[in-house]
């Protein structure tokens, strides 16, 4: 019994004296599971966490989908974006794909044109030099279009593609005649030059219109390495296609137009699935439009499919008929300018009625709000024009009384859908100061 009690106070004596611990020196860490992975999330003695990747008992190819969409898609996707995004990007890549291969085979054919004969690998490097001269003066009248741009930027976009296979369709077929090669050239450079500047200024009202979280920089930055992806496997393509199909003139103008035609229609699909929240002539038609015959108002994204990309500037005449832009002394009689200020006493527009449309001239300040006011008016007034005899000034007054009693819950539902309602972009629309 002594030895026993000896030796325990030998083992007490060898055992080190370990100091006490402060709480703060204690490391923090914890362990999360989510679809097969175990993460260690960890707090580091600076305040930084860093997270490590435990176990992941994913297979592979669910593992390459996941990686490719943390490259190339926004962080969260695809809760972080606005609906229509997946079918934007996936057209967004055929577009580029299409384009890059086109632009492969209208460079060699400027060079055959030229007198030179390249092999298909110069042919990309020397694309690149042959975009000065004319495309800058291309850039600067198309620079001049901006408010327009803002307006309809998917119209713009739609355009600015259509002028790229104009340009490039000149190019392809410069060989054809090679004594006009600086006119065809600079021609189809001239175009190209309106469409990059069409396209650039497009392309944040069109990426604004998927960012749902303040994500904007993430959405562009995603957006643009989707471009450069296909844009290289486009070169690609549009070598291998240089060398065999398209060696002959005849394989490059076949080749050609089909790939301008998918260009096209993979540009007009990516503008069909934005959801732009902004109001313009065209939107607002539509939102008006739509709630005298439903009693509802369309989201951003129920209203896209019902724009038309091409001719946005058509009256609709569920909504009045209803144009705006035009002047106050071509809009208005004089005569009859001072009658409808005192219909609208303290509103910021004026409506005309006239044999096909209904013209609505704004004030310099008029917000969304305003011109949701005065489509309503216009439209009511439409409708019991077709009804009713009595004079326009009457008819004026009632559909504008209609209007004040609807709007409040009007104005609530289209606020509520998404509908920015600050603004009204009017394109270059001239607007009257009292």
């Amino acid at each position: 019994m002594q030895f026993l009690q000896e030796k325990v106070k030998l083992i007490k004596k060898e055992e080190p004296v370990m100091a006490k611990k402060n709480p703060e020196d204690i490391p923090v860490y914890w362990f999360e599971n989510s679809d097969s992975v175990s993460h260690r999330f960890h707090f580091e003695s600076d305040g930084h966490l860093s997270m490590k990747v435990v176990d992941d008992a994913r297979p592979v190819p669910q593992k390459m989908v996941e990686s490719f969409l943390n490259k190339f898609f926004p962080s969260g996707y695809p809760y972080s974006v606005n609906e229509g995004y997946l079918r934007y990007t996936q057209f967004r890549a055929l577009q580029h794909l299409s384009s890059a291969a086109l632009s492969v085979l209208s460079t060699q054919s400027l060079l055959f044109a030229a007198g030179l004969r390249p092999t298909p690998a110069q042919a990309t490097v020397v694309s690149w030099i042959l975009k000065d001269g004319m495309q800058h003066v291309g850039k600067l009248i198309c620079s001049n279009l901006g408010a327009r741009m803002d307006s309809e930027p998917k119209r713009w976009r739609v355009l600015a593609d259509v002028l790229y296979d104009i340009g490039t369709g000149l190019e392809l077929v410069s060989p054809l005649c090679p004594h006009l090669f600086l006119e065809m050239a600079g021609l189809g450079n001239f175009a190209k030059g309106m469409a990059t500047v069409a396209a650039r200024a497009t392309r944040l009202p069109i990426y604004s219109s998927f960012a749902k979280e303040g994500n904007l920089s993430d959405i562009f930055a995603k957006g643009e390495a989707i471009s450069t992806l296909f844009n290289v496997a486009g070169i690609g393509i549009g070598i291998q296609l240089s060398s065999t199909i398209c060696s002959s003139m005849e394989g490059k103008l076949v080749v050609g137009s089909i790939l301008s035609v998918v260009h096209v229609f993979s540009v007009v699909e990516q503008m069909r699935g934005v959801p732009i929240n902004t109001l313009n002539p065209q939107r607002t038609a539509l939102i008006v439009a739509n709630f005298l015959k439903t009693g509802k108002v369309p989201s951003p994204a129920d209203l896209r499919f019902q724009e038309n990309l091409m001719f946005p500037e058509r009256p609709i005449q569920e909504a009045g008929n209803v144009k705006v832009g035009r002047a106050l002394h071509k809009a208005v009689k004089p005569s009859e300018v001072q009658k409808l200020k005192e219909v609208f006493v303290e509103e910021k527009f004026l409506l005309s009625h006239g044999k096909s449309c209904t013209d609505m001239v704004l004030e310099h300040d008029a917000t969304g709000e305003d011109a949701l006011r005065g489509w309503l008016v216009a439209a009511y007034a439409k409708s019991m024009k077709n009804m009713y005899n009595d004079p326009d000034d009457i008819i004026l007054q009632d559909a504008y009384d209609r209007m004040y009693d609807v709007f409040s819950p009007f104005l609530s539902q289209v606020q509520a859908k998404g509908w920015y309602t600050d603004r009204f972009l009017d394109g270059t629309g001239t607007r009257f100061a009292r």
